[in-house]
């Protein structure tokens, strides 16, 4: 990767410091998991610029009440929301028959990280490869015809740099054969949705699509129910406006126009690393983790297992 993306922004950036002065009326938004959070931001942002957005939740009642509260905050009415678990394939299928229309705009945001204990979801697979990676896999396919009805539409799949502690095991991604490891399980489902957005810029992109990834960086939100909090210190950490910056500007910034299957992070490209990093602050991205051999074995994997 020896031409890095950068941009005028960085870490301290905020969403809606990424797209200032671009309008997004008659454009059509998705964001998964926008109940709290950095998915709240995201779709703060996207509204405030004029898009029509819907959040897509699995909780529809605390959704009304964040829409409610957009709605007032932005100006903006078109702010909408549907039940979507992204855990459940017939959530997936339902939400995706019932969307009408282009859509323009696809944050899979939503997701589970380290739960103590093996959980198996969609098909029998570990929990957090079904929620983080299958569900989203199943929503993009679902919705790949609107998305290509968008003429110029963006996929943003929210990963982490807990990528960095896992490629994708595929001899044995459901620990049926090593013992669970919650963070290296973590890893390995952040490490699917880089992927994901690898195969779909090698796929889509002759429908118009845009795919990128994208680590958000240290925020305290509900994701590290699991954990016990954040655990990163305070001077690396960022306030959940920053943490939706390079999801933002991935999803609507003129910047990135034809720029995909990367990963970003703090608003720019990362670099490739080739060991984890162990200095704070500092993350990047796993050779593995861009991979077009292991982006199109996934992808072939996943639909069989979602079809």
């Amino acid at each position: 990767m020896s031409n890095i993306f950068t941009t005028p922004f960085n870490r301290a950036s905020t969403a809606s410091e990424v797209i200032e002065g671009v309008g997004l009326s008659g454009r059509r938004a998705i964001v998964t998991g926008a109940n709290s959070g950095i998915g709240v931001e995201t779709a703060r942002a996207l509204a405030a610029h004029g898009a029509e957005v819907t959040l897509a939740v699995r909780r529809p009642e605390a959704g009304e009440q964040v829409a409610a509260g957009l709605r007032e905050a932005t100006g903006n009415d078109a702010i909408h929301v549907a039940r979507l678990d992204v855990a459940d394939l017939d959530s997936v299928r339902a939400f995706t028959t019932a969307w009408q229309g282009p859509l323009h705009i696809l944050v899979n945001n939503a997701g589970i990280m380290m739960p103590p204990e093996l959980e198996r979801g969609i098909g029998g697979h570990e929990q957090q490869f079904a929620t983080n990676y299958l569900g989203h896999f199943a929503l993009s396919l679902g919705l790949h015809r609107a998305l290509a009805d968008g003429d110029g539409a963006r996929l943003v799949s929210v990963s982490s740099a807990g990528h960095l502690y896992s490629p994708v095991v595929f001899d044995d991604i459901d620990f049926r054969f090593r013992p669970y490891d919650a963070l290296a399980a973590y890893g390995q489902s952040k490490t699917a949705e880089v992927l994901l957005a690898v195969e779909a810029q090698r796929r889509w992109s002759g429908d118009g699509i845009t795919a990128n990834a994208l680590h958000p960086g240290a925020v305290a939100t509900n994701l590290q129910r699991h954990t016990g909090g954040l655990r990163t210190p305070e001077p690396y950490r960022k306030t959940a406006e920053q943490g939706a910056a390079t999801t933002v500007f991935l999803a609507a910034s003129p910047l990135v126009e034809g720029v995909g299957g990367r990963y970003f992070e703090d608003v720019e490209e990362a670099p490739l690393v080739h060991a984890r990093p162990t200095e704070l602050g500092v993350a990047g991205v796993a050779p593995y983790a861009l991979d077009p051999e292991n982006a199109e074995r996934l992808w072939e994997l996943a639909s069989g297992i979602v079809r």
